[in-house]
């Protein structure tokens, strides 16, 4: 009885010193936790269109309430912040004689241009592609999703419009007429 009691208590002993609680006390775990939103708040954020390596990037910009097409344009037009141009973006819209403007109804945005998309080739033809799919994936009436959203192009001294949408992999498309 009295081995059983030893051998019993040789393994309480192992036990309870293989336990992981040590004499040190607590270890330091950082700074408290942040970015958590209060309870009740609410965040909004705007989609911009960038250019990476590997083709046209969304990247999210925290915006105090939502963002109209105007407003996610202006957004792009300040170009990538500094982390954003580390992880390799850049925009390829060029510098223009104005700026574009973008005006929204029920599912379509028009977008007009103060220069013609010829003109605005030089960097490698995608400022298009950031300035249609920035502009589709802001707040746009009529509860359409992005890729439903028609942006109607107003090029200067170009008589009509063209038609396109920004697909879920950031390509612009275009809409076949009588859609």
């Amino acid at each position: 009885m009295r081995r059983r009691l030893v051998s019993l208590g040789a393994v309480l002993t192992a036990a309870l010193a293989g336990c992981g609680v040590g004499t040190a006390g607590p270890a330091p775990a950082g700074p408290p936790a942040s970015g958590l939103r209060a309870p009740g708040s609410v965040q909004y954020n705007a989609q911009v269109y960038f250019v990476g390596p590997y083709g046209v990037r969304a990247v999210t910009r925290r915006v105090p309430h939502p963002a109209s097409p105007q407003q996610a344009l202006d957004l792009l037009l300040k170009g990538p912040d500094a982390a954003e141009r580390a992880r390799g973006l850049i925009t390829e819209v060029p510098s223009m004689p104005g700026r574009p403007i973008a005006t929204a109804e029920a599912g379509a945005v028009d977008l007009y241009l103060p220069v013609s998309v010829a003109g605005m080739t030089d960097g490698g033809g995608l400022g298009v592609t950031q300035l249609v799919c920035t502009a589709a994936n802001a707040v746009v009436p009529g509860g359409k999703q992005p890729p439903a959203v028609d942006v109607r192009v107003h090029e200067p001294g170009i008589p009509g419009t063209w038609t396109v949408r920004c697909n879920a992999a950031g390509n612009v498309v275009p809409v076949p007429s009588g859609s």
